[in-house]
């Protein structure tokens, strides 16, 4: 297997990521009824392939407020520790399954950082 290198692969990796999350029914409503991703699927990965080729490619393009959009989703319905843990596990299988090295590493690391300060700011957010 070979290191992400580039938007093809992280495609790949998100595509495979969503693909995970609708079939674990521990999280999926939160992405087909509290916030309906599934209807507009391919824009979301777009938008996340952004985020991921930013963060690890360095190639620019992610706009959105990551924290807002997380924050917002948990006055819809609490997120808990168990989802980001959830959502740390599938995502981790989704990168395992397709490739190795240190820009997965990195991909890994920078998630479960990302997992740590949303909770965090849930925790603010909820007093």
């Amino acid at each position: 297997m070979t290191d992400i290198q580039t938007q093809d692969d992280i495609y790949r990796i998100v595509a495979e990521f969503y693909k995970k999350l609708f079939a674990d029914e521990r999280i999926s409503y939160i992405f087909t009824d509290v916030i309906p991703v599934h209807e507009k699927l391919e824009e979301h990965l777009q938008i996340l392939v952004k985020f991921w080729s930013q963060s690890l490619l360095g190639t620019g393009g992610y706009f959105n407020n990551l924290t807002q959009i997380h924050l917002d989703v948990d006055t819809l319905s609490a997120l808990t520790k168990d989802h980001f843990d959830i959502w740390l596990s599938h995502f981790e299988t989704a990168i395992d399954e397709n490739f190795e090295g240190f820009t997965c590493e990195r991909m890994k690391n920078m998630a479960h950082n990302l997992s740590t300060i949303m909770q965090i700011k849930i925790k603010q957010k909820n007093g």
